[in-house]
């Protein structure tokens, strides 16, 4: 079994990596690091084949640690920032993850990995398999949200940390939310904030006089609905799939 190493600032990040390679029957978790320096400590210390890596991290960036780290053969980074990715085949990287991560990518990446460290050619490598029922994780909630507070009028905002900062979205400014795997977007009137989220547990959260569920990956402002077509609902000049399953429910709401 290959030895897996993840580095990550993110708590969250570091437990949906966790979950992917428990998936993987070759791949063992040999540990976790918050930053750099863990990381590089863990190194000096322990037999690591594969090193995921975050690279926007405080003090000592991944690209920075990836320099040091002359006895690990196969690194993977995983980022939200895709400006690195040159810069990170010069250090050897194996693969350059965007996140938010999907499994399948994930497992394209491992195979390269594999393949770096049994010297084989990318198309030679191996292909990993999940493992036939893996355990599954709940995801949780941003720290600093409250679900009970979250639906009451009192609260106006959510709080939501990603990109190592914490934004103030208000309920007001937010159009729409799209889950991506175990991510979701948030789209608001400015801007576009990706985190490591549940949907599900997000649909609690918001109140239910505001937000909607209008299909598996959306939840959408009722005060931004623009239009109703027969399978799609435009929010703020954004076509948005209705699912069968919610539309009933979405006419209902709306009266």
């Amino acid at each position: 079994m290959y030895q897996v190493l993840i580095v990550d600032d993110e708590f969250l990040a570091r437990k949906l990596l966790q979950d992917y390679v428990s998936k993987i029957p070759e791949l063992q978790l040999a540990g976790t690091a918050q930053n750099a320096f863990e990381a590089f400590s863990f190194c000096k210390e322990h037999h690591v084949d594969i090193v995921l890596l975050d690279i926007h991290m405080p003090d000592l960036n991944g690209i920075e640690l990836a320099r040091t780290l002359k006895n690990v053969p196969s690194i993977i980074f995983t980022t939200a920032y895709s400006e690195y990715a040159l810069e990170s085949y010069e250090v050897s990287a194996v693969d350059y993850l965007l996140k938010p991560i999907a499994l399948p990518r994930f497992m394209q990446a491992i195979e390269k990995a594999i393949a770096r460290l049994k010297g084989l050619a990318p198309s030679e490598a191996p292909e990993v398999s999940t493992s036939p029922a893996p355990a599954t994780h709940s995801l949780q909630v941003p720290e600093g949200s409250n679900p009970s507070n979250l639906s009451t009028p009192s609260i106006s905002y959510l709080m939501v940390k990603a990109d190592y900062k914490l934004y103030k979205i208000n309920f007001d400014d937010l159009y729409y939310v799209e889950g991506q795997h175990e991510y979701v977007s948030f789209y608001t009137k400015d801007k576009r904030i990706t985190a490591l989220y549940s949907l599900k547990a997000l649909e609690d959260q918001l109140p239910r006089e505001k937000f909607v569920r209008v299909h598996k990956s959306y939840i959408v402002s009722i005060d931004h609905i623009s239009e109703i077509e027969q399978v799609t609902v435009t929010v703020a000049g954004q076509k948005i799939p209705i699912g069968g399953s919610y539309r009933d429910s979405l006419l209902e709401r709306l009266g």
